[in-house]
C-alpha cells in the first residue's frame, strides 16, 4: 500500500501556487509554502523578512474574490518559508508541487536541490504547461525521474475540477496511480491523463478554439460582443463566452499560452491559428489585459448599458452595439434548457449565427479528432478537459454527437475540412455516435466501442432509480426506490423551490419511508438544490389577502420538516450550489447533510421582507443550542445573538465547510470534493444511519431570553438604524426575528418548546406578509431579481 500523503510542499506562491496550497488545505492537509528570499535581504536578517514574499502572498490568498480557503481557518494549516533555509523541510513532506517562473534553466536548478533533500517515496511534480518533462528533469537520477510527473491544476484551483496528469518516460506508473488516487478522493479533482505535449490536452483544445474563434471573427466583420453571442450560452460554453472568458483569465496569460503553442507546435497543421492577432498584442503593451486593469476586450461602465467593447481596427472602446439578427437569434437560443438541443439549434440557425458557429465547430472538432494520439489516446479525455477545465457543456466528441455524428461528418467533408482517416472509417463501420447509452465509447485508434472506464461512485440520479416509474409523484416532485432500502426524494419546480406540491411530497415520502424503506435522502438534479419557496405564490396571496392559505402553507412546511426530523428512519440531504432559504430549512430538518463543497447557503428571507417560515429559526437556534451539557448554568442570550445576526444579516456561507462554521451545518456532516460522487456519497450516509440503530431525536425545549433579550437585540438594531446601515423597515424584520428566538416575552420564564417557537414564527411569518413594505421587497425580487432596501 502507497504511503498517504499527509503534508505538501508548494514551491512558488503566484496565484497558482498560493491557489494550489489553499485548496490542499481546504483538504486538510498540512502545507509548507515556499518561496524565494526578498532580493537584496541579507541571510542574517529575522525570518519573518525572508519569508516576506510567501507571508505576503498568503494574507493575499485570504482575501481574494472568489474566495480560495472554504474558510479562513483553512489558513492555519499552511505554513511559510522560504527556498534557501526551508528546503530541506520540503523533502520531508509527502509531495512537492514545483509552481515557480516558467523557465527551464530555473525549475532545472531547484530541481537539482531538491534531489539532494526529498525522501525515497516524496513524488515532485511540476505544474508547469508548457516545459517537457524529458528538459526539466535532464541530469537527475533515477529515482527522482521515477517520482517525477506533471500536476496541471487549473485556476482558480478550488473552483475548476480539472486536474491534468502527465508521466516522463521514467516515471512509475505507482507514483501516477498514487497520485491520481490523491487528486481524486482527496481534492475532488476530475483526472484527465495526457502526453507530455505542449500544453498538454485542455489549453491545446481550448486556446486552438478561442483563436480560431478570434481569426473568423477578422475575416467576416464580426465584433467581439457578436462573437460573443454565439459562442456562449448557445454553444454549450460558459456565458462569460470568448472574449469575456479571456478578460477574466487576462491577455497577458492568454497571449502567453498561445505563443507557447506556436514556439513549440512547428509540425501543427493549424500552427498559423495560435498566431496572436496585432491588435491584441497592442492591448497587451497598453495594459488593457482585462478584469485585472479593468478593461481588455471589454471595459465596465457604471451601469450595464455604459459597457464599451473594443474596436479591434482602432484599440478604441465603443459602446456595445452587436448585430440585431445575431443577438434577437441567439437570445431565444439561450433559453432552451437542454445543452444538446441548444447547440443544435445554434448550428441549424440560416442565419449569421448558425453560419459564424459552424465554422468555429466544424474546425474545433476536426482539430480535436486530429489531435486523437498526440495529446491523449481517448476522446473522453478531450471531453473531461473541456467542461472541467473550460465549464463547457459539453466536449468537442459530445458536441458532435448532439448534431448528429454522421450528418456532422458528412457536412465537413462537403466544405472540405480535413478529418483523420480513423474519422472516416468510424464512419464507413457504421457508427451512429462517439458514446452510446450502454455506457461504451468509441475508441478511435482500435477502430471499435470499448468499455469506458468509470468510477462506480460518479453515479447519476437516473442511472440510480430502480423501476420504470416513481413510488409517488406529483406535479411538483417525486419519490424513487433508489435501490438498498433507500428512497429518494427529488423536486420538480423551477429552481428546485418549494410549493404546496413539495410539501405535501416531502409529507407523503417521509410516512412512504418509514413503511417501505430504511433511510431516506433529498437529491435534486438542475443548477441550484433549492432556492427557496415559491416567492410569487407568497406575494400573490398576500395582497389578496388569502391569510388563511399562508397559514397553510406555512404550517404546511413546518410540519413537513419536523415531519422529517422525526422520523422513524434516517434523512439525509445532498445540498449543492444555492441553498437558500426554505432550501436551508429543509437540511435543518434532516438528520445529517452530505454537502457538496461548493453549496452556498443562508436564510435570506429578510431580503424579501420576511423572515424563516419553515421552523427555520427553531431548527437554526435548537442546533447551536444542542451541544449543551445537562445542567451546565449557561446564558443562552449569547447564542440566540448569533443566530439573531445570522438570521437579520441574511448571512450566506460561501462554502460547505463555512456552512459548518455558522453552524448551518454540523460539523459530523460530509462535505463531498466532487459533486459526481455527492449522490453516491448520501445514499451511503443514509444507509451508514440505518444500519448503526438510527433511533429518531426526541424533542427538546429551552429556557430562552425572554423580554430583555428582545430589548437588548432591538437597542443592536436601533443603533444600526441610527447609523444609516439599516432601514425602519430591516428594524421591524429584524425585532420579529428577535421575538421568535428569545421565545416571545415569556421566553425567560419556562422551557420554550418547539411548538411555541413555531407558533410565534407562523404568526410573525403572516404579519410581514401584511406589510406595503415587505410586499414591494417581494415583488422588487421578482422583477429584478436582486433585493430591495426600502
Amino acid at each position: 500500500m502507497a504511503k498517504a500523503i499527509r503534508r505538501v510542499a508548494v514551491l512558488g506562491s503566484g496565484v497558482m501556487g498560493s491557489g494550489i496550497a489553499a485548496h490542499m488545505a481546504n483538504a486538510g492537509l498540512e502545507v509548507l509554502l515556499l518561496d524565494i528570499v526578498p532580493k537584496d535581504t541579507p541571510k542574517d536578517a529575522p525570518k519573518a523578512k525572508r519569508d516576506a514574499i510567501p507571508a505576503g502572498a498568503l494574507a493575499a490568498t485570504l482575501k481574494t474574490r472568489p474566495a480560495a480557503f472554504f474558510h479562513p481557518s483553512s489558513a492555519k494549516l499552511v505554513s511559510v518559508g522560504n527556498l534557501e533555509d526551508d528546503l530541506e523541510k520540503a523533502g520531508q513532506c509527502d509531495l512537492i508541487v514545483e509552481a515557480i517562473i516558467e523557465r527551464l534553466d530555473i525549475k532545472r536548478a531547484l530541481f537539482e536541490r531538491l534531489e539532494k533533500v526529498v525522501q525515497p517515496h516524496t513524488i515532485v511534480a511540476s505544474n508547469t504547461s508548457g516545459l517537457r518533462i524529458h528538459d526539466m528533469v535532464e541530469g537527475r537520477s533515477q529515482q527522482f525521474k521515477k517520482n517525477f510527473l506533471v500536476m496541471h491544476f487549473f485556476n482558480p484551483v478550488r473552483y475548476m475540477k480539472l486536474l491534468e496528469l502527465v508521466a516522463g518516460p521514467e516515471t512509475d506508473p505507482a507514483s501516477m496511480e498514487r497520485i491520481a488516487r490523491f487528486g481524486r478522493d482527496k481534492l475532488g479533482k476530475g483526472i484527465v491523463v495526457g502526453k507530455d505535449t505542449p500544453n498538454f490536452v485542455g489549453n491545446r483544445i481550448g486556446v486552438h478554439s478561442m483563436m480560431t474563434t478570434i481569426h473568423l471573427m477578422l475575416e467576416e466583420g464580426l465584433k467581439p460582443e457578436d462573437v460573443d453571442n454565439i459562442t456562449g450560452s448557445p454553444m454549450g460554453h460558459p456565458r462569460s463566452a470568448s472574449f469575456g472568458t479571456a478578460d477574466l483569465v487576462g491577455l497577458d496569460t492568454f497571449v502567453h499560452v498561445a505563443d507557447n503553442c506556436f514556439k513549440a507546435l512547428p509540425e501543427d497543421e493549424e500552427r498559423k491559428v495560435f498566431e496572436v492577432p496585432g491588435f491584441i498584442r497592442q492591448m497587451v503593451e497598453k495594459k488593457l489585459l482585462g478584469n485585472k486593469t479593468k478593461a481588455g476586450f471589454y471595459r465596465r461602465g457604471k451601469s450595464k448599458a455604459e459597457s464599451e467593447a473594443i474596436d479591434p481596427a482602432t484599440i478604441e472602446y465603443r459602446p456595445k452595439d452587436g448585430d440585431e439578427e445575431i443577438a434577437k437569434a441567439t437570445k431565444k437560443i439561450a433559453k432552451i434548457e437542454d445543452p444538446k438541443e441548444r447547440v443544435r439549434a445554434l448550428v441549424a440557425d440560416q442565419g449569421k449565427a448558425g453560419a459564424f458557429a459552424w465554422k468555429v465547430l466544424a474546425r474545433a472538432l476536426a482539430y480535436s479528432a486530429r489531435r486523437i494520439g498526440e495529446i491523449t489516446d481517448d476522446v473522453v479525455a478531450i471531453d473531461d478537459s473541456m467542461r472541467w477545465g473550460y465549464n463547457w457543456e459539453l466536449g468537442p466528441f459530445e458536441t458532435w454527437d448532439a448534431l448528429g455524428f454522421v450528418e456532422t461528418t458528412d457536412r465537413m467533408v462537403k466544405d472540405g475540412v480535413a478529418l483523420p482517416k480513423s474519422i472516416l472509417d468510424m464512419k464507413a463501420k457504421g457508427a451512429k455516435g462517439f458514446y452510446r447509452e450502454d455506457g461504451a465509447v468509441w475508441d478511435l485508434a482500435k477502430g471499435a466501442y470499448v468499455a469506458r472506464a468509470k468510477d462506480p461512485r460518479e453515479v447519476t440520479l437516473p442511472q440510480l432509480r430502480k423501476g420504470s416509474a416513481p413510488v409517488l409523484q406529483n406535479a411538483g416532485a417525486e419519490a424513487w426506490d433508489l435501490g438498498d432500502g433507500v428512497l429518494g426524494v427529488t423536486f420538480k419546480t423551477k429552481a428546485n423551490s418549494i410549493d404546496p406540491d413539495v410539501i405535501s411530497m416531502l409529507h407523503e415520502a417521509s410516512a412512504k419511508a418509514e413503511d417501505s424503506f430504511r433511510a431516506m435522502v433529498i437529491v435534486n438534479q438542475g443548477e441550484h438544490f433549492c432556492v427557496g419557496a415559491n416567492l410569487f405564490g407568497v406575494v400573490m396571496a398576500a395582497q389578496q389577502g388569502a391569510w388563511d392559505q399562508l397559514r397553510t402553507m406555512v404550517k404546511g412546511y413546518q410540519q413537513a420538516t419536523q415531519r422529517m426530523k422525526y422520523a422513524a428512519v434516517p434523512v439525509v440531504a445532498a445540498p449543492y450550489g444555492m441553498t437558500l432559504g426554505g432550501g436551508l430549512e429543509l437540511c435543518f430538518g434532516c438528520d445529517a447533510v452530505q454537502a457538496a463543497a461548493e453549496t452556498y447557503s443562508g436564510l435570506v428571507e429578510v431580503g424579501v421582507g420576511l423572515l424563516p417560515g419553515g421552523a427555520g429559526n427553531l431548527n437554526m437556534l435548537w442546533r447551536a443550542l444542542e451541544g449543551l451539557v445537562q445542567g451546565a448554568n449557561v446564558d443562552t442570550y449569547a447564542i440566540v445573538t448569533q443566530v439573531f445576526k445570522n438570521i437579520a444579516l441574511a448571512s450566506v456561507a460561501t462554502s460547505a465547510v463555512e456552512a459548518q462554521q455558522f453552524g448551518y451545518f454540523r460539523k459530523t456532516d460530509g462535505v463531498s470534493f466532487d459533486r459526481a460522487r455527492q449522490l453516491h456519497e448520501a445514499k451511503q450516509r443514509a444507509i451508514g444511519l440505518a444500519e448503526s440503530g438510527y433511533h429518531a431525536p426526541t424533542p427538546r425545549a429551552y429556557v430562552l431570553p425572554g423580554e430583555n433579550g428582545i430589548a437588548t437585540l432591538r437597542m443592536m438594531v436601533d443603533t444600526l438604524v441610527a447609523g444609516g446601515h439599516a432601514s425602519e423597515h430591516d428594524a421591524k424584520i429584524a425585532t420579529k426575528v428577535a421575538e421568535v428566538l428569545c421565545g416571545g416575552a415569556a421566553g425567560h420564564t419556562h422551557e420554550v418548546t418547539e411548538q411555541e417557537i413555531l407558533d410565534l414564527e407562523c404568526e410573525a411569518f403572516l404579519s410581514l406578509c401584511g406589510e406595503p413594505k415587505s410586499q414591494e421587497r417581494m415583488q422588487y425580487m421578482l422583477m429584478n431579481n436582486k433585493p430591495l432596501r426600502n
